[in-house]
């Protein structure tokens, strides 16, 4: 089993001393930068002039320069920035102002684990993963919680990288729920699987599944959206919650009877092997097929990408689901 740490076991005063740029204020940036200068540490914001994010950074308290500023008067330098920009942005601002001591800090291991930003061998470069959305991670955080976090540690040059990683998790607000050690690869790899195949892909295609197989078959597009979109949220509650148990304790006998026989008749044997080679697409040692097509993809500039987004918005589900919303009141708040 993995080590877990907690607030005991982490040391912020090593972090004194030191100015952490945060690089990137969108989702996770504005979270982690918030939560650790309210945890007492030293933060500076590295963004574009052209930027929208700017003047709400100052808004919100902080010193705002240029990234390439930012990283030169930074002791440790966290990239927050979209995954796809990543690395011409170590090129350009970064890696010029990356000088032996300093600390290279990601949230995700994507460009590190497939190589698209090679460090110098003089930094300690470790990851912080907060396991949840930026606006959770912050909200979580004010309310006295924190969000359980990941660290690994891919060079560790001044011998001290662990403890800098305890530190600055705990300084987002890790501590508080729990720290697991993890590395690189195995956060990328099981990351990417996560999303795709389960989380957002395997949840997204089953529903429209679901909602095709029904209104298919002439029921009211509606009564299906109810059925296979709707409720979902009130099921993944209880597992959230409690696990699985939880959520097949909750529901009539009548639902968990037909979880039990009917689940496995849908997610089958060749589903998982499915499942399996989306696992072998996102491996390194496999040749990192999906790591290559998302890079060649981003360099053409989304033209598959944008035509699958276009096609999945235009899915009849979302034109129901839009109609139903608008009349839910309480989700505007």
């Amino acid at each position: 089993m993995a080590n877990l740490y907690y607030d005991e076991d982490c040391n912020l005063d090593i972090l004194k001393n030191d100015t952490i740029a945060v690089i990137g204020y969108g989702s996770q940036g504005h979270a982690q930068a918030q939560n650790m200068k309210d945890s007492g540490l030293n933060v500076i914001i590295g963004l574009r002039s052209s930027s929208e994010s700017v003047e709400q950074a100052k808004k919100d308290g902080f010193e705002v320069y240029d990234p390439s500023d930012a990283a030169q008067k930074a002791t440790i330098i966290q990239i927050l920035a979209p995954d796809t920009v990543q690395s011409k942005l170590f090129e350009e601002a970064i890696k010029p102002n990356l000088t032996a001591g300093k600390a290279l800090v990601f949230s995700h291991g994507f460009n590190i684990h497939y190589d698209c930003i090679k460090p110098p061998a003089d930094v300690d470069v470790y990851m912080v993963a907060p396991k949840g959305p930026g606006h959770l991670v912050r909200r979580v955080y004010t309310e006295g919680g924190g969000v359980p976090s990941l660290i690994a540690i891919h060079q560790n040059a001044s011998g001290k990288a662990k403890e800098r990683a305890l530190a600055h998790a705990a300084g987002v607000g890790g501590g508080r729920a729990g720290i697991l050690e993890t590395t690189f690869s195995e956060e990328t790899e099981t990351d990417l699987f996560g999303e795709q195949a389960v989380l957002c892909g395997g949840i997204s295609h089953l529903i429209q599944a679901g909602f095709e197989t029904l209104t298919e078959a002439g029921y009211d597009p509606e009564i299906a959206y109810f059925e296979c979109l709707h409720e979902t949220k009130l099921i993944v509650d209880l597992i959230y919650e409690g696990g699985l148990a939880k959520m097949r304790h909750s529901i009539s006998d009548t639902a968990e009877y037909g979880d039990l026989t009917s689940g496995p008749k849908v997610i089958d044997s060749h589903v998982k092997n499915n499942m399996k080679k989306v696992l072998e697409n996102i491996q390194k040692k496999n040749g990192s097929v999906f790591a290559k097509e998302w890079i060649e993809e981003t360099n053409a500039g989304y033209p598959n990408f944008q035509r699958l987004r276009k096609e999945e918005n235009n899915h009849p589900i979302e034109t129901v689901g839009k109609k139903l919303r608008s009349m839910m009141k309480w989700l505007a708040k």
